[in-house]
């Protein structure tokens, strides 16, 4: 399917503000700009917030907690930010997570890890390993069936997401399910996606290299840094997983459906055609983006309220 419309006029309005050289900070405030411009004007039924803080392997660790009015306790998800593990928070994603809350009628815990190069990898691992657990273990306080308790993210925070079900997969805090939105799973690897969109799609090769490299030399092509390359993927919980068109790492994302699948792993997958990586994220600026996300939030949501056999 050829780009959507919309897609092409925001990826020409990304080539005319240019990007070669801009440093971290910039790309940093880019994405804050971006957020802002793409969540204008869109709005959701009524959502309550409350931010929260706990203790986190490098000192406090925030939280924010998103509640659909009316809602009493069930389904809940422990929500993890895309942006390369070095860009992206709390607010960048505030509107994602509104609509995920909103559509799904289930809670949303985002979590704000900390980030490279500043903190390098494994601590984004380490705060989402911890703050999973601390949402396992409070979760009947902020209004979560432990039974219904999820992980995902998008992106990078999608890779955190599969990693952490798979370290947490011989414990009792294994997640009901994951939800995997064009995730980043092998940043080591190089299929065909890779080669055939690596520029000029958004998400390009370069930025893919320099988050590699401002992750610091714990970043390797190991599982724990590339969830791809787990070598057993059995006793996993289902996965909904969302992959992009024109996104340099969609080969890899259906790969690892494919894998879960051989493995006994139940497995909802879906490409979304004419889209790019963080399609989701764009709101207003790709009107399909907003339903789709919205599809996609009750669709998982209605695996947690009925779950699948475990395997």
């Amino acid at each position: 399917m050829a780009l959507d419309p919309h897609v092409s006029r925001f990826l020409d309005m990304m080539a005319l503000g240019g990007s070669n050289g801009i440093d971290l900070a910039a790309r940093r405030e880019g994405l804050r700009g971006l957020s802002r411009l793409a969540a204008a004007g869109l709005a959701t039924g009524p959502i309550a917030t409350r931010n929260l803080t706990m203790p986190g392997p490098g000192g406090a660790l925030s939280l924010r907690l998103y509640t659909p009015e009316g809602e009493k306790p069930g389904p809940g998800l422990v929500f993890l930010h895309g942006g390369g593990l070095v860009t992206g928070d709390l607010d960048t994603h505030d509107a994602l997570c509104r609509t995920l809350c909103d559509a799904g009628r289930m809670r949303v815990v985002a979590v704000d890890y900390r980030l490279a190069p500043e903190h390098p990898f494994p601590a984004a691992l380490d705060d989402a390993l911890a703050a999973t657990r601390w949402v396992t273990e409070h979760a009947e306080e902020v209004g979560i069936d432990p039974a219904q308790l999820a992980v995902g993210g998008e992106s990078a925070g999608a890779g955190l997401a599969a990693r952490i079900c798979q370290e947490l997969r011989e414990t009792g805090q294994r997640p009901a399910a994951q939800l995997l939105i064009c995730p980043v799973l092998d940043v080591h690897g190089m299929g065909a996606s890779r080669r055939d969109f690596a520029r000029g799609y958004f998400l390009d090769e370069a930025t893919i290299q320099g988050d590699l490299l401002a992750c610091g030399p714990e970043a390797l092509p190991n599982a724990r840094f590339c969830p791809l390359r787990e070598a057993d993927l059995t006793g996993l919980p289902p996965a909904h997983l969302h992959t992009a068109e024109y996104d340099p790492v969609r080969d890899d994302g259906e790969a690892y459906a494919e894998r879960l699948t051989r493995a006994g792993v139940p497995v909802v997958h879906a490409r979304h055609d004419g889209m790019i990586h963080f399609f989701y994220g764009l709101g207003r600026l790709v009107p399909r983006s907003r339903p789709i996300l919205s599809d996609i939030a009750r669709g998982f949501s209605d695996v947690l309220r009925a779950p699948l056999p475990n395997t």
